[in-house]
């Protein structure tokens, strides 16, 4: 069943009807990678792949079980593109779990941080609700995603080296 695609690094695969797995192994410790996802100062600094040419124009986080975020990429507000949802259960440093409602389609996504020797290997599942939704939104992540996670690469370095 499972399409596979990697950069080498980042390892998109569709390892069902209606489930995407994205791995990659970052080096820097846990507390860096779970950082960068959950504060919006250092989220909107790799979240938005670069080659699109679409700003991230507003990131609210409120990372914690039961709270929401909203994300929006555009030229302007008054074209924004919006992601949006709830956080469905957030164990700091493990898991972050949280809905994609802007559309009917929406996945349920979660990410697990796991660390060894000071590197961390994160594990980002979508569940979506139908097969048509995971063949839609595989086409985009396939590529996005290697781009986003060697930008937050390219951002823990910088952080790793300012925490040294």
């Amino acid at each position: 069943m499972g399409k596979r695609v990697s950069d080498g690094r980042t390892a998109v695969e569709r390892r069902s009807e209606r489930e995407l797995v994205v791995t990659r192994s970052f080096n820097a410790p846990v507390r860096l990678v779970f950082d960068a996802w959950t504060k919006p100062d250092l989220f909107k600094l790799w979240w938005a792949p670069k080659s699109s040419g679409v700003p991230l124009l507003s990131c609210e986080m409120d990372v914690r079980t039961g709270g929401s975020y909203r994300i929006a990429f555009g030229r302007d507000a008054s074209n924004a593109m919006t992601f949006f949802g709830k956080y469905l259960d957030v164990v700091p440093l493990s898991r972050i779990v949280w809905t994609n409602d802007e559309s009917d389609d929406g996945a349920v996504t979660t990410v697990t941080f796991e660390e060894e020797d000071g590197s961390t290997l994160l594990v980002l599942k979508e569940l979506y609700p139908s097969k048509e939704a995971l063949d839609q939104s595989f086409v985009g992540m396939e590529d996005a995603m290697p781009e986003q996670f060697g930008q937050l690469d390219e951002l823990l370095a910088t952080l790793g080296a300012g925490a040294q």
